[in-house]
């Protein structure tokens, strides 16, 4: 099971509101900080060569690419695409698995291109992040399936909600796209999940009334009186004194005098 939460955070809930927010901003400016950087890159590739750093399948020289075509984009629209999803699905996932991502991130990048050039066409060109953002989905998804918590099967739901047709784009199903590199990416965040799903810790559940009576009532009939504060039961009180016998009482009668 994943680990528990900092004890002092578990204690108090406006720290845990604070490190919540903290980590996803951090997730957020991470994510926005890639798609930056892709923008950058992609108003260099009309003045620089970069073929080179695509992957080109079944080719020594392509292998490059495993490490370069993530960042290069055919299009500005094939970036915008990949952008939305990457702002998206990143601060999600860094949100919510802050180090399963981190940890997750590499592999995915090095199997979606590992993916591109084993399943790819001799000749032909993969590039994109593409294959990041299937890897980041499919890790949420499945985090949520295999911890089952609240706050893991919300996050699933909602990636399932906006990029629930990745399920499908892994296969050929259009041309000029490459679902080589999806299934590769993909892969990479199965396995990223299975590999780190007790990495990151549970986040704390919202406990209402009714549940937090009934656990101080069961706490109560397990232990009634943990600092003996309360006084003994009727029956266990010890006798001090009896009233004795009626047979035996001696008594003496004082007259009354009648009063006229």
């Amino acid at each position: 099971m994943p680990d528990k939460i900092p004890e002092a955070l578990a204690l108090d809930p406006k720290a845990q509101r604070i490190a919540d927010r903290k980590r996803w901003m951090g997730a957020f400016n991470l994510s926005l900080a890639a798609v930056l950087l892709l923008l950058v890159i992609h108003s260099l590739q009309g003045a620089v060569d970069l073929r080179g750093w695509m992957v080109q399948p079944w080719s020594a020289a392509g292998l490059l690419g495993i490490l370069g075509a993530p960042l290069l984009h055919g299009s500005f629209e094939h970036l915008a695409a990949n952008a939305i999803s990457l702002l998206m699905l990143g601060t999600l996932a860094g949100g919510m698995y802050p180090r399963a991502t981190l940890r997750a991130l590499p592999l995915m990048w090095v199997s979606s291109g590992a993916g591109a050039w084993l399943l790819g066409d001799a000749g032909s060109y993969h590039l994109g992040a593409s294959g990041i953002t299937h890897g980041l989905m499919f890790l949420v998804f499945i985090l949520g399936l295999l911890r089952r918590d609240r706050p893991a099967i919300a996050a699933a739901m909602i990636a399932f909600f906006l990029y629930g047709g990745m399920l499908l784009t892994i296969f050929p199903r259009e041309i000029g796209v490459s679902w080589q590199a999806h299934m590769g990416g993909a892969l990479g965040g199965v396995l990223a999940a299975f590999l780190w799903r007790r990495l990151d810790p549970r986040q704390p559940r919202k406990k209402y009334s009714w549940e937090i009576e009934e656990e101080l009532a069961q706490a109560d009939a397990a232990n009634p009186d943990p600092e003996g504060l309360e006084l003994s039961p009727p029956d266990d009180v010890p006798v001090l004194w009896h009233r004795p016998d009626p047979a035996d009482e001696r008594g003496v009668v004082l007259p009354f005098r009648r009063r006229d």
